[in-house]
This record gives structure tokens, sequence and C-alpha cells, in this order.
């Protein structure tokens, strides 16, 4: 195919095709596109090699283009933009993910801490997939004065992914310190901006290796959450178990 050159750069940590592990699309063959570089910090995190602004390798757009198309393979249900944070590098999200959609038939799929909902609306067109996740307070992400802001603008980017008619799950990382009062307000207050019909499904995933939560732990969250949204799951990561990347 002929394009256009383009000057603009993006800094990648990785792009691999593996088993997705996570949430209501688990065991989907997956091509991932790591962005480098997250701002946040939370305790779970396992890629932490990817936290850094400077991390990874910084390529130019097209260079990354030739990389998808030379990774993907057959039967590939969709292209993950992951993270680190990769509403960081919102432009060359959108070029990539627009990149996706016209040439190949793959679902477009965004994991994001959902941090900031204009550069979500900004990025959301070129979305087939929104997977919003939800950060408890014991993630430690941001000091406590700021988590508010953080929980506004990730209800704020469900109710834009609702509104865009994506199809859309949420998810929640929880731990063994995880405050069951404080997760039943936040299951509550999401409840008030949507309706079950409106998400195909509510991932409860448990920490793995950090803090990781009894069963019992997770049989109380699970409970919480049931009433408000019946398509309640509690999947763990898949391909820490089976030895996948």
């Amino acid at each position: 195919m002929q394009r256009t050159e383009n000057k603009a750069t993006v800094r990648v940590s990785e792009i691999f095709t593996s088993i997705e592990g996570e949430g209501i699309f688990v065991g989907k063959k997956t091509l991932f596109v790591r962005f480098s570089g997250c701002h946040l910090k939370c305790k779970w995190c396992d890629t932490k090699y990817a936290l850094p602004l400077d991390s990874g390798t910084e390529y130019q757009i097209d260079e990354i283009k030739d990389l998808i198309v030379r990774e993907l393979q057959p039967f590939t249900y969709k292209v993950n933009f992951t993270g680190g944070e990769p509403l960081l590098q919102s432009d060359a999200l959108i070029e990539l993910a627009d990149f996706i959609k016209k040439q190949t038939n793959l679902k477009t799929y965004i994991e994001s801490s959902c941090f900031d909902s204009e550069l979500f609306s900004k990025v959301l067109p070129y979305i087939d997939i929104c997977k919003i996740e939800f950060k408890t307070a014991d993630s430690e992400i941001v000091e406590n004065e700021e988590y508010d802001n953080l929980l506004l603008n990730e209800i704020r980017c469900l109710e834009l992914a609702v509104k865009s008619n994506k199809t859309t799950y949420i998810k929640i990382v929880v731990t063994n310190s995880t405050d069951l009062e404080s997760f039943k307000n936040l299951v509550y207050n999401i409840s008030k901006k949507i309706k079950p019909s409106n998400i195909i499904g509510f991932i409860i995933q448990p920490s793995h290796g950090v803090d990781q939560p009894t069963v019992n732990k997770l049989l109380d969250t699970y409970d919480i959450v049931q009433p408000m949204f019946p398509e309640v799951r509690i999947i763990p990561q898949l391909h820490k178990e089976i030895g996948a990347r």
C-alpha cells in the first residue's frame, strides 16, 4: 500500500500477538500495541517496565504501522492499544487506530485508566471496544485529593462510551486491602450513571502477586456488584496462569 510519509513519532514498549488474558474477551487471539509511559503507579501494576515516559523505543508512525502489518497473524480478533497509558499519546493512538480500522477487519480496543475524559472523547470515534477500568483507593495511584477527580473522569469516560454505542465493559482490580464500603460506594455511583443493559459485563479482577485477595474477599465484592450489575464475573489474569505474554 502507498501512503504519504508521516514524520510524527510515537514511543512504544512492545508489539506482540498473544492470548487475551483479561476481561470479557479472555481467550481471544489479540495483537497488543503497548504504548510507553504512564503517570499513574498502581501498586499491582504488572508492566512496570512500560511506566517511564522515556521507556521503550521512539518510532515514526509509519514504522509502527509497518510493524503492526508484519506482526498480524491469521484469525486475530482485535488490536489492543494498551500501556503504559495510551491516552498520553492520543494523537498517535488516533492515527494507529484509524489505520487498523481502514486497513483491516479487526476490532480496535482501548485499555486505559480513563484519567482524562477530554482525551478519551477524542480517540473514541476510532475505537470499537472500551474497557473502562475504575481504580480503587488502595491502588495508590494518585494522592487522596486527586482521587475524586480521577473517578469523575472515569465515570465520564464510561458515559461517553455508552452514549457512542461502543462495546463497553467495566473492570475493577480488587486486592485484599480493598475497602468493601468504599467499593460499594463506587459501584453504586456507577449504577446511577448507566444501566446494566448499557454494558456487556462487569469484571472483578483479583490482583496477582501483590496483596492478592482471598476467595472470601472476592465473594464479598461479587455480592456487592451482582444486585446492581447482574452480568458480573470474577476473572483472574489467564495469561499468567498459562504462561502467555
